[in-house]
């Protein structure tokens, strides 16, 4: 991201929505070796291209990822999530049936929930500043 245009151009848009996401394993069990994180990375780098967005920075530890994801504005962040989480899950519980134990994860890898935030541009300071700052006619 050093010196990158961060801006989208599309056809009537020109945006910069970044979006900082973390999955938790179900009840915290630690899974993930170091190959199972780079292919978690190259399954979520796919499914991102899918949507049209692109995956900037994964990583992870044994119970969780972080992801950051520069998407367009026509994408519902939950959709994006449900299919991260959903075509993730499919791929490793496949690919990695002996590591993971479905009883343990009562068939699940990932906790129903996650963390959202969007990051990137200015701080909200500074943006509120600028919008009081405008010249409102009188």
């Amino acid at each position: 991201m050093d010196g990158e245009d961060e801006c989208r151009r599309d056809r009537h848009t020109v945006s910069a929505m970044h979006v900082h996401l973390v999955f938790v394993t179900k009840c915290r069990r630690g899974v993930f070796t170091d190959e199972m994180l780079t292919r978690c990375e190259d399954i979520m780098r796919n499914v991102c291209q899918d949507f049209e967005a692109d995956l900037k920075e994964f990583n992870g530890e044994r119970d969780h990822v972080h992801l950051l994801v520069h998407y367009p504005p026509k994408i519902a962040v939950s959709k994006l999530v449900n299919s991260l989480k959903g075509v993730s899950a499919r791929h490793l519980r496949r690919e990695y049936t002996t590591t993971m134990n479905r009883a343990i994860m009562h068939g699940h890898l990932w906790s129903p929930s996650y963390f959202s935030a969007s990051c990137g541009g200015a701080p909200l300071t500074i943006i509120r500043q600028y919008i009081e700052q405008q010249q409102r006619p009188l």
